[in-house]
């Protein structure tokens, strides 16, 4: 029996490795503390104004490849913490209901995040969206007039419009 442990260990130390724990378990430094208040969010749309005027935003992290945590700069002095939801695209999810879904994600991710850098991004044509601390716009960057249509174009999300959603297991 005590021949057997050293086995045991060293297959439990190569399983784990191989599974994708990082999307099953959220570890508190995973990924940065969001400073979202719901409200901010609410307040967002509500004082967006005309749907064409585009408000700078900073990036603060990307969530996954359709959805950001951003400061919204609406007035001189009102900066506000929102999640931004990309209009009219779903990409696949980080909790992935397989690992096609989950390479997908993340190339997703990855996409969105590139873009991003691009810089002078803005949000505009600003709505609520359904989940609470989170807003649905449009997004430009410095070179990149719709990412929205640059990650659908990408081949990273599928037009969406509200609805059922398909999955992503079975697709591609």
């Amino acid at each position: 029996m005590a021949s057997i442990l050293p086995w045991v260990f060293v297959l439990g130390i190569a399983a784990g490795t191989m599974l994708p724990t990082r999307h099953w378990i959220q570890w508190p430094w995973s990924k940065p503390i969001s400073r979202v208040n719901p409200e901010d969010a609410e307040t967002v749309w509500r004082r967006a104004g005309n749907p064409t005027i585009r408000h700078p935003v900073d990036v603060l992290y990307t969530i996954d490849g359709d959805t950001f945590e951003a400061r919204v700069h609406l007035l001189p002095g009102q900066d506000l913490v929102t999640r931004v939801r990309l209009r009219g695209i779903d990409a696949p999810e980080l909790k992935a209901q397989c690992a096609k879904e989950l390479q997908l994600a993340e190339a997703a991710a990855e996409a969105l995040r590139a873009l991003l850098r691009q810089g002078e991004v803005a949000i505009y044509n600003i709505g609520p969206d359904k989940y609470e601390g989170r807003v649905v716009a449009d997004v430009a960057t410095k070179r990149t007039s719709s990412v929205s249509a640059a990650l659908l174009e990408g081949g990273h999300a599928r037009a969406y419009n509200g609805g059922h959603r398909e999955g992503w297991c079975g697709t591609k």
